[in-house]
């Protein structure tokens, strides 16, 4: 597949023609130089030609920052086949930019100069200066208000191969859908059950099974609904954390490649960054994302970055939650924790920077993330260094199994018989009298895994005894670096 980098100096465009492109804003785009950091990466359709477009950073120079930027948008330049080098039409010709554009020239490649902020047929004679550059692929186009983009779109469909002509679908797709049986609820009940004085239901294993497992007895409530295994081997997992925690450096470390900017300055990563790759025949997706700061300090193209993070963990299914070991944790690293219990994702705590941390007691360390970030106690602890690469490797592995935590469903038999026991050794206490019964539990959910408890009184389960059915699901499943969700039902509410 033909790869194709729009590169140029900041503020030219770029971003938008990414856009405009890929028919999505998917790059964050402003007035500031140096938004785009990292190289963004998406596939796209150029008259019925597919491609991988590359955004990339300004070519500008200044700070360390700045460097980054230009030599990773180089390096994504050198990576390609197809290169649109824009240059800002509202200005006259940059000495930089002709330096930049015969440089790249020179490689041999399919090369366009893209003349941006041609908004008007009487800046058309602008164009004219460019002609400096020396070439004949000169598009004059405005990305802003879509206008003389065909040309352009031409110019590339022409340079990607026949081969890669998207081929449309002719075949017929039938439909089956299985009928499913209706269930008498009062006979079934009544025919399946025995209620003891220890508040369980008592069920008859031959019966239950195939029964209990359908979840049509539920109804259509709220988060209540079929079990779905949908999607079990692509894992999205997105790197979360406060600036400067090495968030970048471990996608890189884990990738195996520099594929994001890694810089000392504070909030380098605006844009998130993902990249896919397979592992043991899944398919797992890494986003790296922008660090977080407190609320009163986010400014202009950050706000942004926070919406596009809160964005990519309502989207993953797991969280690797990045602390710096070599700092004191603070109430922001708790803060930005929580986004992963409220999102409830899977999730693994990272100490990076192992290697510089002064803190000789590996216990106490563990023990002091474990009093902090109570709300995570399923979440496994790994010490590493993004840096040196050490135990980076054990990462992978750990991924894979929590997933297969997050994703696995226990049979109902298998619950009930722990909630039985759970109910032996300490009974529901009673409400204003009433006596709390658990008619039985299944899972009806996964990733996260999520039982419904069928009881006579839904509210009579107190947040104290959930966490104690908890704790006894833990005993006796693996649920490692998974949250575990009871929803409480009434028999037959719908």
């Amino acid at each position: 597949m033909k790869k194709i980098a729009i590169v140029g100096r900041p503020n030219v465009g770029k971003s938008s023609l990414f856009n405009r492109l890929v028919k999505n804003r998917d790059a964050i785009t402003s007035e500031q130089a140096g938004t785009t950091r990292d190289v963004k990466r998406r596939h796209v359709i150029v008259n019925n030609k597919e491609a991988l477009l590359l955004d990339t950073g300004g070519l500008d120079k200044g700070c360390e920052l700045f460097d980054k930027i230009k030599e990773m948008s180089l390096k994504a330049a050198y990576a390609a086949d197809i290169i649109l080098y824009m240059v800002d039409g509202k200005s006259i010709p940059e000495d930089e930019d002709k330096k930049f554009f015969y440089e790249l020239q020179a490689m041999g490649k399919d090369m366009a100069l893209v003349v941006n902020k041609i908004d008007n047929d009487k800046m058309k004679e602008r164009l004219w200066d460019f002609y400096e550059f020396g070439t004949g692929d000169i598009f004059g186009i405005s990305v802003a208000h879509n206008r003389n983009t065909v040309e352009l779109l031409d110019w590339i469909a022409d340079k990607i191969p026949q081969e890669d002509t998207i081929k449309e679908e002719t075949e017929e797709i039938e439909v089956f859908k299985e009928e499913l049986p209706e269930i008498d609820e009062e006979e079934f009940f009544a025919n399946t059950h025995d209620e003891d004085d220890d508040g369980f239901t008592y069920w008859d294993e031959d019966e239950m099974d195939g029964v209990v497992e359908d979840n049509s007895i539920f109804g259509n409530n709220d988060r209540i609904k079929d079990f779905n295994e949908e999607d079990v081997d692509h894992i999205k997992i997105a790197i979360i954390g406060r600036t400067n925690v090495g968030k970048s450096s471990l996608l890189n470390a884990l990738l195996g490649e520099e594929r994001c900017v890694v810089s000392s300055v504070a909030g380098t990563t605006i844009d998130p960054i993902d990249e896919t790759v397979q592992y043991k025949d899944k398919q797992i997706t890494f986003v790296d994302t922008a660090g977080l700061r407190r609320r009163g300090k986010i400014l202009g193209i950050e706000k942004y970055a926070l919406m596009r993070t809160t964005e990519m963990l309502e989207n993953s299914n797991m969280a690797l939650v990045v602390l710096d070991a070599s700092q004191p944790f603070l109430d922001l690293d708790e803060k930005i924790a929580g986004l992963v219990d409220s999102n409830r994702l899977a999730c693994i705590i990272v100490l990076n920077k192992w290697d510089i941390s002064k803190r000789e007691d590996h216990d106490k360390i563990i023990q002091e993330v474990r009093d902090r970030f109570k709300f995570l106690a399923y979440a496994p602890i790994l010490t590493l260094s993004a840096l040196t690469h050490q135990r980076v490797d054990k990462l992978h592995d750990m991924i894979l199994e929590i997933n297969e935590n997050y994703s696995q469903r226990i049979p109902t038999s298998k619950i009930n018989e722990v909630i039985e026991k759970a109910l032996r050794r300490h009974t529901l206490p009673s409400v204003s009298g009433q006596v709390i019964r658990i008619y039985y539990a299944t899972q009806y959910e996964t990733r996260p895994p999520k039982i419904a408890i069928v009881m006579n009184k839904p509210s009579g389960l107190h947040f104290t005894y959930r966490r104690y059915l908890t704790n006894k699901m833990r005993e006796a499943f693996n649920f490692t670096g998974t949250p575990l969700l009871f929803k409480a039902k009434k028999r037959g509410e719908k």
